[in-house]
């Protein structure tokens, strides 16, 4: 039997107030009465004290890339190979990025049809628990939050080749430049967001050019090197299941920020035609440009090059191919990229935190300060308040900045793979529901049909079964308390979250019940998918979304038609 959709009791409420303004009228307050998500309300968009719509699709694409093409590849890559050894890492990220692959179709489906701010947030609420996404949603925050912590610490790591003394007053310049960037409207972050991915993207062409080069031969030895590092004692599976195993989390770290996808929908234009373009395009070229990337580095850095990763220490393999072919500036220009693309990250980990914060407020889940927003649609206060985790970065005056980066990459890898876990729970229970009510498959707006109805169930039992192995090495052979910790803390914390949430809210799920029976499933508030509402905050076309998409028809279908092709592919 399952349990009653716990809407039913909180739907008699009224959701809090969103905005920073007192004066809301009765007309003001029955629209907020419409944003309703399952069990729950969720952030309002397009209104004077809400969100705004101010991404455009060209933006949307280079964030997923910006979110995704960072410090995991330019300096994860390094831990990766060291711990792990050529093989290890290339077959890790392969298995991850499929995964990821496979998820990210499934969060398009279900954020084309409901692009909500929130995200799959909001879909593991609305679909599978309240209390889990309660749960899921402070996880996904602190991870977020973990993440800016995590990049000025590694802006301080790529420093270290230029032996700059104090990297800790570059860490604070870059906080306080990344707050003021996001203070000022969401068209300022997917500015400096698309430009900073164009780098990215045209460097990392740059060093697939330069890393065939100097494997074939271009290179301070003039020796061609081909797959010699392959062979080399210890490769190419360094560190033996252990660190094969260990690989895992570090991919898992790499490709995070591929699920920010959803988070974007509520403030991107024509979601309905945006986002699908986005989910197709997108992870093709970030899987392409990972790859291609790691089986370079694989080739042309060898496992136990000097400082590739220790505890003090940690060098980027992409800083070490462009020295190796024999120029110390070109290897200055690649560090200098690659500071850019810490920026970058820390600017996308920022937002995205700061929007989870801003819809955990406005569902009551979190204080209702956090829900407050300027005029220009910039949630303030959560963002002083995801800002604020990041002091963490000092740390690294105590610790090693590589041993403490690593133990944050731990814990963003972890709590990625839970974002993926969720994302395959709440699309079977949305599938299951869809399929439950009648509703015909024709209705979905996107839907990736090679993915069913396997690709729910698929996903899970992965991102289960890596969660598990990853820690292997942390155990075995000899236990090492602080990395089990960073390998598995997030699980008990969700857990209790969760339990924390359902002892609240007990009293609600027991009076749902006929009789008031105390059973089980008293203590549990799985939605009911016969009865979740398909309908509430389906994306309905503008009239604007009508007149960009035929414009972009007009351009495509013009003289210069092949050349907008290009364009939209690229841009």
């Amino acid at each position: 039997m399952a349990a009653p959709d716990a809407s039913t009791s909180l739907l008699k409420k009224s959701p809090p107030s969103y905005g920073t303004q007192a004066h809301h009228g009765a007309a003001e307050d029955e629209e907020d009465e419409e944003h309703i998500v399952g069990a729950l309300p969720v952030p309002p968009v397009d209104k004077r004290t809400g969100l705004h719509r101010g991404l455009s699709s060209r933006q949307v694409q280079m964030i997923a890339i910006a979110g995704t093409i960072g410090t995991g590849l330019f300096l994860g890559t390094g831990r990766s190979l060291a711990q792990g050894g050529p093989a290890s890492m290339l077959i890790g990220y392969g298995i991850v990025g499929f995964i990821v692959y496979v998820t990210l179709l499934l969060l398009g489906e279900m954020s084309t049809q409901y692009p909500v701010a929130g995200s799959f947030n909001a879909y593991a609420t609305r679909f599978f628990s309240p209390a889990y996404g309660f749960a899921l949603s402070w996880n996904y925050w602190f991870n977020d939050a973990i993440s800016v912590a995590s990049d000025l610490t590694a802006a301080q790591l790529v420093l270290e080749f230029w032996q700059i003394p104090h990297p800790w007053v570059f860490s604070l310049a870059l906080w306080v430049f990344l707050i003021s960037i996001n203070a000022i409207h969401v068209g300022a972050y997917g500015e400096l967001e698309y430009w900073l991915a164009s780098l990215k993207v045209a460097t990392i062409v740059i060093f697939i050019v330069v890393g065939v080069l100097v494997n074939a031969g271009l290179n301070r030895q003039h020796q061609y090197i081909g797959t010699q590092y392959w062979h080399i004692p210890g490769a190419p599976f360094q560190g033996g299941f252990g660190g094969f195993a260990r690989v895992f989390v570090t991919a898992s770290f790499a490709y995070g920020g591929t699920e920010s996808l959803g988070i974007t929908a509520g403030e991107t234009k024509n979601p309905s035609k945006n986002m699908p373009r986005v989910v197709k395009f997108v992870f093709w070229r970030i899987l392409l440009f990972y790859i291609l990337s790691i089986i370079l580095i694989g080739l042309n850095v060898p496992w136990d090059y000097p400082n590739l990763s220790t505890k003090s220490a940690t060098t980027s393999p992409f800083t070490i191919v462009f020295k190796e072919a024999g120029s110390n500036t070109a290897a200055s220009f690649m560090n200098a990229v690659i500071l850019t693309s810490v920026i970058s990250a820390g600017n996308h980990a920022l937002f995205a935190g700061t929007r989870v914060l801003y819809g955990l407020a406005a569902t009551a889940q979190a204080p209702r300060v956090f829900a407050q927003t300027t005029r220009a649609g910039v949630p303030l206060p959560a963002l002083l308040a995801t800002s604020s985790v990041s002091a963490l970065c000092f740390g690294s005056s105590f610790i090693g900045s590589g041993q403490l980066w690593g133990w944050l990459q731990n814990l963003v890898g972890v709590s990625n793979q839970i974002a993926w876990l969720s994302i395959g729970l709440a699309s079977w229970r949305f599938r299951t529901a869809w399929a439950r009510q009648g509703r015909p498959l024709e209705e979905m707006k996107f839907r990736a049909a090679w993915t069913w109805p396997w690709g729910p169930p698929f996903v899970i039992v992965a991102v289960v079964g890596i969660i598990l192995f990853q820690g292997w090495s942390s155990v075995l052979p000899r236990f090492s308390a602080i990395d089990f910790v960073s390998f598995y803390i997030e699980v008990p914390v969700m857990l209790l979250m969760y339990v924390l949430w359902l002892a609240v809210h007990r009293r609600e799920h027991s009076d749902a019940l006929p009789g008031n029976k105390a059973r089980w499933w008293v203590y549990s508030d799985f939605v009911d998918v016969g009865s979740v509402d398909l309908i509430r905050d389906e994306y309905h076309e503008e009239e604007a979304d009508r007149q960009e998409e035929e414009e972009r028809e007009k351009r495509v279908g013009g003289k210069l038609g092949w050349a907008w092709r290009i364009y939209y592919l690229v841009a």
